[in-house]
């Protein structure tokens, strides 16, 4: 299989197994955790339950400041990692005319060369994610193969698709084949690993919050 015909692979079936997979696992997972259920909570509410999830919605989106003085490289480091990805993924022109394709509609896209940047401080910034990783001897000893899956399916789209459009180490058609392999391997892996946090963080955040809330307490 040539250059071509693995783009032409990539772009087709492959991705039309891992966009299943992708699908199909993510709400596996999803109504894993909804079956768990929980206890009826007899006791009088003494506050709001609504008020109380979206508080701890907000407040676990920031840093709390004792674990940010401690280490507040990693700290930093991780909104760099997230927000950068976010905007590689969704305001660079090809991938919201991909989004398009699927939604109907689109939004405007950041420069191009812009986005290239971003892609270089995000890959950056998951290589540092890593070295933080291993340099803590907490982290280093909680981390499961799993972890590192994650971060490597994490990297490989933001790499291969920087080295595809700055038209870096092989050449453009097989290097973007290659870029569509990763988000596909990235599709796939997801649902089995801890990046279902994509999706579960703000149903676990709602939760916590919204039975403080109706507990009277903070989350």
């Amino acid at each position: 299989m040539d250059a071509n015909e693995l783009l032409i692979w990539a772009r087709g079936p492959g991705f039309d197994i891992a966009l299943t997979i992708f699908v199909v696992g993510m709400l596996l997972r999803l109504l894993e955790v909804l079956a768990l259920g929980k206890k009826p909570d007899l006791s009088a509410p003494r506050g709001s339950g609504p008020e109380g999830a979206v508080r701890t919605l907000i407040a676990r989106t920031l840093p709390r400041k004792t674990v940010f003085d401690k280490e507040p490289l990693r700290i930093i480091n991780g909104y760099v990692l997230h927000i950068g990805f976010f905007i590689v993924l969704f305001l660079y022109g090809p991938h919201i005319a991909f989004f398009e394709s699927f939604l109907g509609f689109g939004w405007p896209a950041l420069p191009s060369g812009i986005v290239d940047a971003i892609s270089a401080i995000t890959i950056l910034s998951l290589i540092a994610a890593l070295v933080f990783r291993m340099n803590n001897n907490v982290m280093r000893f909680l981390s499961t193969p799993g972890d590192y899956i994650a971060w490597a399916v994490t990297l490989l789209p933001v790499l291969t698709g920087y080295l595809a459009y700055n038209h870096l180490l092989l050449p453009y058609t097989l290097m973007l084949a290659l870029h569509l392999l990763s988000v596909e391997l990235l599709l796939v892996v997801a649902p089995f690993t801890k990046l279902t946090h994509m999706f579960s963080f703000a149903m676990a955040r709602w939760y916590q919050g919204y039975q403080a809330g109706r507990r009277g307490v903070e989350s």
